[in-house]
């Protein structure tokens, strides 16, 4: 499953998912949490079950309410029958939340997308999704709901960049889901109106190791989308890698565009190449 892009839709805005399906995200999260009202959360859940229930053509993750809720039974009640292709997890506090979700699921249960950093317990169960790594649609993070629930004013600098504590957590998810073999997911860029800055904010979210990133708006797919696929240049140095180490059978280290390479720029290369082919 590719998932560089997973734009967000408020569930109870029917007439917006097929606008999301067209905006060539790679898949919708059907959100019947926090962008939606207590009083329109049923409907929310009749809108959702009718788009899964037709020709949807776009693969569609729904947000659930969390687990401690008392949304989540309606919610699994209401989705499961149009078998999502994925579950958003908010409040996730580590592979004991899986595993929860799971047990009110039924014997064919889509991949579950953790948000894994919105309690001050769940930082501490950040290592713990490797239990349930073949459960996994990837992991991602938050930086508003982990503030409000320490008493924090902010998570962020003026500059908009992240402050100590939250760079901390986000650096945590990123190893947390490598260390599971699960997709790691970059949180949303808050502004639609700023697309150089939204591509600043992709290209370090990849350099840095994260694969994908969710997305609040349909404008922002396409930089999302063309920041996580490697471009011909980096597709042509890889292949450079790779071709070097295949000609040179047994060799540890060699140069290659006038710099030395070894066994670690091969993984990426590879890496790179396997994106390049998705």
């Amino acid at each position: 499953m590719r998932l560089r892009s997973l734009l967000f839709v408020p569930a109870d805005r029917p007439e917006r998912f097929a606008k999301a399906a067209a905006s060539g995200a790679d898949a919708l999260i059907l959100d019947l949490e926090d962008s939606v009202a207590p009083e329109k959360k049923a409907e929310g859940r009749a809108a959702v079950a009718d788009w899964l229930a037709g020709a949807r053509g776009v693969t569609s993750f729904v947000r659930v309410n969390p687990l401690d809720s008392d949304q989540i039974a309606a919610d699994i009640a209401a989705v499961q029958p149009g078998r999502p292709d994925g579950l958003v997890l908010p409040k996730a506090e580590g592979a004991s939340s899986v595993l929860a979700l799971l047990a009110l699921l039924d014997r064919r249960p889509p991949p579950i997308l953790p948000i894994a950093t919105e309690t001050p317990i769940a930082i501490f169960q950040l290592g713990s999704y490797g239990a349930v790594r073949d459960r996994l649609a990837g992991l991602t993070w938050g930086a508003e709901d982990l503030p409000a629930a320490i008493g924090a004013t902010g998570a962020r600098e003026a500059d908009g960049s992240y402050t100590a504590p939250y760079e901390m957590v986000r650096a945590l998810t990123l190893f947390g889901a490598h260390a599971a073999g699960t997709a790691a997911i970059e949180t949303v860029f808050p502004r639609i109106d700023d697309a150089d800055a939204l591509a600043a904010y992709v290209a370090r979210a990849r350099r840095d190791g994260f694969t994908g990133m969710m997305a609040i708006h349909p404008a922002q797919v396409a930089i999302i989308n063309q920041g996580f696929t490697p471009d011909a240049k980096e597709i042509a140095s890889a292949q450079a890698i790779v071709d070097a180490f295949a000609a040179n059978p047994g060799i540890g280290a060699l140069k290659v565009a006038g710099r030395m390479v070894d066994r670690p720029h091969l993984v990426q290369a590879r890496r790179i190449l396997g994106l390049a082919a998705e």
